[in-house]
């Protein structure tokens, strides 16, 4: 069965990731490498298919469908957020929340992750 592994972020988190100091951009990078390790155990276990963070939504562009009209609106965005993801495939979701279990914390600040089945 695959999953989308989905790091949730929202407007708050964003602002507050802009605004680390070096010292908390340092504890950043050591989470960065805890959680190489932790993609490196789901690639050798073979759950693994792809991952990747997401830039800020100040980046981003949403694009609004209304029967032929196309409405193209510019970040940041508010309320739920993704800030990256997983592609996993594993046999059940218990299998997708115990690997979940185990990972690092992806943010510098509480977080949440999301687990949908695909």
């Amino acid at each position: 069965m695959k999953f989308m592994i989905l790091v949730k972020s929202n407007p708050e988190l964003e602002a507050r990731l802009d605004a680390m100091g070096d010292t908390q951009m340092k504890n950043q990078k050591d989470q960065m490498a805890a959680m190489e390790v932790f993609n490196e155990e789901l690639r050798k276990a073979g759950v693994m298919k792809d991952c990747d963070g997401l830039r800020p939504t100040r980046e981003a562009k949403r694009v609004r469908f209304d029967g032929t009209s196309r409405t193209v609106t510019d970040g940041p965005f508010t309320g739920d957020l993704v800030a990256g993801y997983w592609l996993w495939d594993l046999p059940s979701v218990q299998e997708a929340v115990a690997w979940v279990k185990r990972c690092p914390n992806p943010m510098p600040v509480p977080s949440e992750i999301e687990i949908r089945p695909i």
